[in-house]
């Protein structure tokens, strides 16, 4: 479960990331290397329209 949380953490890490330095902010991008090597394509995929449609369960 190790990798399923540090998945999830880097996620959410990326888009807070984001939100709080900006878009261009290229530090960032560490998070979404990681959490792109360790999630599946399916789980960022749902996470991405969640966060569009505003349902996303994480604090970002």
């Amino acid at each position: 479960m190790a990798v399923c949380r540090n998945c999830w953490q880097n996620y959410v890490d990326y888009h807070r990331c984001h939100k709080i330095k900006g878009e261009s902010y290229e530090p960032c991008e560490y998070f979404k290397r990681v959490y792109r090597s360790m999630c599946p394509n399916e789980w960022i995929g749902k996470w991405d329209e969640q966060i569009e449609s505003g349902t996303f369960a994480g604090k970002i």
